[in-house]
């Protein structure tokens, strides 16, 4: 099972083609058939900031409220839009690593804003504790939202940049990689709008 599951994630990467970080990086569907019946860890996320311009400083603070709920709405779109996963939010993660003060990483307090580059593979220390925090909560996947960018794109308009990436934790190859954009007049929309396009034939 987990053969196959590895060739078909890998099989969506390699669709698009691969891409240098200075290249835009172009959307590409979740790859949830591979993922069907799977527990995967959602990661929380860590990096969000927002061009000056777009004046949405105010909307983003204070910052942790505003990552939660970031965290939530990623969360809901992917519960809703691809209920065949059986997605362990970053919620459960946090009380994993609360139950075992000390071996399990705060979830909130690792690097895996470092994935927002063009890695095919998760680098030590982070791949250890990935490992050890899916190991707790999910399987063998773990679905990271590597940053969250808004760039003001005039007329009131902002763009949501989100940089996902879904990493085997047993091996720390990154098997499928994205970045997502979506536009709106507030971030929470442009970021639902970017969350969209990870289900494409699905209603807006």
């Amino acid at each position: 099972m987990t053969r196959v599951l590895a060739a078909l994630v890998v099989s969506a990467c390699a669709s698009s083609g691969s891409a240098t970080p200075e290249e835009e990086v172009p959307p590409r569907a979740l790859p949830t058939a591979g993922l069907a019946g799977e527990a995967v860890a959602v990661y929380p996320l860590t990096m969000m900031l927002a061009e000056g311009p777009l004046g949405w400083d105010s909307l983003l603070a204070p910052r942790r409220e505003a990552l939660d709920r970031a965290d939530e709405i990623v969360g809901l779109a992917l519960t809703e839009r691809s209920p065949e996963v059986i997605w362990v939010l970053p919620a459960e993660l946090r009380r994993a690593a609360r139950r075992a003060p000390g071996m399990l990483p705060d979830p909130d307090q690792i690097g895996t804003s470092i994935l927002r580059g063009n890695l095919s593979r998760v680098p030590d220390p982070l791949r250890a504790q990935i490992r050890m925090l899916t190991g707790v909560a999910g399987d063998r996947w773990a679905l990271i939202p590597a940053s969250l960018l808004f760039y003001s794109e005039g007329d009131g308009q902002g763009r949501a940049e989100l940089t996902l990436v879904l990493a085997d934790v047993r091996t720390g190859n990154v098997g499928w990689r994205t970045v997502a954009n979506g536009e709106g007049t507030d971030p929470w929309s442009a970021l639902r709008d970017a969350l969209a396009t990870l289900y494409p034939g699905l209603p807006q």
